[in-house]
């Protein structure tokens, strides 16, 4: 990186004007500057984050793939069947699924000033959006990508790894998502 300068955007969010000059792939470059700590909202926080939990699964690896989040607070639960893909696409898109929802029950205003708490038994999904693991898979830099544009609509997003057994509501749905797809579907 040549030079950087703070600026603030419309939305009064702080980040760095950088001048790249490398042979370093746009993904890459995109993930570091999404992973930069420079990114400083400039409005209060609501005070009690919102819990979502997340999860996506197949049933082989790659194979018939689903996602659920599920919404404590407001009673409110998704699941959707995305087709044969790998385990780590489902999860990601679980957690591009369940911040698109957020945003679309809260509000684009309510969003800048709302806290989520993401909360997954996917190790490698949290620490991956905490910049705590290199993301190697070209399909999974574009989802990852996608997530962080997505997580900065919100004040704050933070990534917590929960125990199985405290994710039960969404793994529960992942799996009835699943089963349920294997059943044939008439009126009659």
């Amino acid at each position: 990186m040549e030079r950087s300068e703070p600026l603030k955007n419309a939305q009064g969010v702080f980040f760095k004007k950088t001048n790249i000059r490398s042979k370093t792939s746009d993904v890459r470059v995109a993930i570091e500057l999404a992973l930069d700590n420079s990114i400083l909202p400039n409005h209060k926080i609501m005070s009690r984050p919102t819990i979502v939990y997340i999860d996506g699964g197949s049933r082989g690896n790659p194979g018939p793939s689903a996602f659920a989040c599920v919404f404590p607070e407001l009673s409110k639960e998704y699941s959707e069947y995305i087709g044969a893909v790998t385990n780590n696409v489902a999860e990601y898109s679980g957690l591009i699924f369940a911040l698109k929802k957020a945003k679309a029950l809260f509000g684009k205003d309510k969003a800048k000033r709302m806290e989520l708490e993401i909360r997954s038994d996917s190790e490698l999904l949290v620490k991956q959006m905490k910049g705590e693991y290199k993301i190697k898979e070209e399909g999974i830099q574009k989802l990852f990508l996608q997530a962080w544009n997505l997580k900065i609509d919100f004040a704050k997003v933070n990534f917590v790894a929960v125990p199985r057994e405290q994710n039960k509501q969404a793994d529960r749905l992942l799996n009835e998502t699943l089963d349920n797809q294997g059943r044939k579907k008439t009126l009659f």
